[in-house]
């Protein structure tokens, strides 16, 4: 039932059935996906260090993939015959934004998961006993 109205349109009265064909929101979507997946990348730099430690410039090739990655994306919204391909449109600089309040809580969450793991889980391996019979 990939972009078709509900069953029950009864249910869903305030929803138009355009939005599932309008290429606005899929354009949003898609950039939201994108940049959450740079905002990754981004992250995956260190699996423990926060970004503030290990700024993402300690990986040149990793940024000129973020770089090229984004400017495809802009290429796929700002070509007329690649938007028309991929069906999308350009965003304006407020849809932009919106993207990008979306898509940064993913830094925050994962710079939170580092914190708890440096101070919980490398702790706790650092006092186990079965770590120092190891070595």
């Amino acid at each position: 039932h990939h972009m078709q109205c509900p069953a029950e349109p009864r249910m869903f009265p305030s929803i138009d059935c355009a939005i599932f064909t309008h290429p606005k929101p899929m354009t949003m979507a898609l950039s939201v996906l994108v940049v959450i997946e740079m905002c990754n990348a981004l992250n995956s730099i260190s699996e423990n260090q926060s970004l503030s430690l290990m700024p993402p410039w300690y990986n040149p090739w990793l940024l000129g993939a973020i770089c090229l990655s984004m400017s495809l994306h802009f290429l796929i919204l700002e070509v007329d015959v690649l938007s028309t391909v991929f069906q999308i449109t350009p965003l304006n600089l407020t849809e932009w934004m919106a993207v990008l309040k979306i898509s940064f809580p993913v830094i925050l969450l994962d710079e939170t998961l580092k914190f708890v793991a440096r101070k919980f889980t490398d702790v706790a391996q650092a006092h186990d006993p079965m770590v120092d019979q190891n070595k």
